[in-house]
């Protein structure tokens, strides 16, 4: 900034200089700047709680099942469940007890959002009275905000239960030869 010496010798800005201030178009691109970090840090945070809200619901579909086995081993008798969009429930008919303590919602827990699922479990998972799986499937996760899917196969005759990344496309019946396994979770 230039200056210039007033009658009693004090420094004075020149005409048309701002003493120690800055100019409306650098107050403009600093704010704009400051913006776009703001929302790219807005963004990446919601992100990473869908991820988050993903790998919980993935989490307790697993818990799910192995609660099945441990109830039906533990009763001595088969029980059954059955898998909707807010998770494991009661089986809604036929004459199979239900794994009761097994009830698990999939959102529990998490922040507020949605878990989409799609399957091809049959309507009513059966556990025999030694705590074996009797039926076979895939699962497969999504959530909105993130392009992550996961996948739980569950593959028999022992029920031996697979979790991982889901690599299919984005409709179609769940297909347990494109669920890669993930050692991330």
């Amino acid at each position: 900034m230039s200056t210039r010496l007033s009658q009693n010798g004090r420094l004075l800005p020149r005409r048309g200089d701002l003493a120690g201030g800055s100019t409306l178009t650098e107050l403009l691109v600093t704010v704009a700047v400051l913006g776009l970090l703001a929302g790219l840090a807005i963004q990446a945070g919601s992100e990473s709680l869908a991820r988050q809200r993903l790998e919980a619901a993935t989490r307790r579909l697993a818990q799910g099942i192995e609660r099945g086995r441990a109830e039906a081993l533990q009763r001595g008798e088969p029980c059954g469940l059955s898998l909707s969009e807010q998770g494991w429930q009661p089986p809604e008919a036929g004459s199979l007890t239900a794994c009761s303590t097994t009830v698990l919602e999939l959102a529990e827990g998490v922040e507020s959002g949605a878990v989409y699922l799609n399957h091809n479990l049959p309507e009513v998972l059966r556990f025999s009275s030694n705590g074996l799986v009797l039926d076979g499937g895939t699962v497969v996760l999504t959530s909105a905000g993130t392009p992550l899917r996961r996948c739980l196969v569950m593959a028999l005759p022992l029920g031996i239960v697979r979790l991982g990344r889901y690599g299919g496309g984005p409709s179609g019946a769940p297909d347990s030869t494109l669920c890669q396994p993930d050692s991330t979770l």
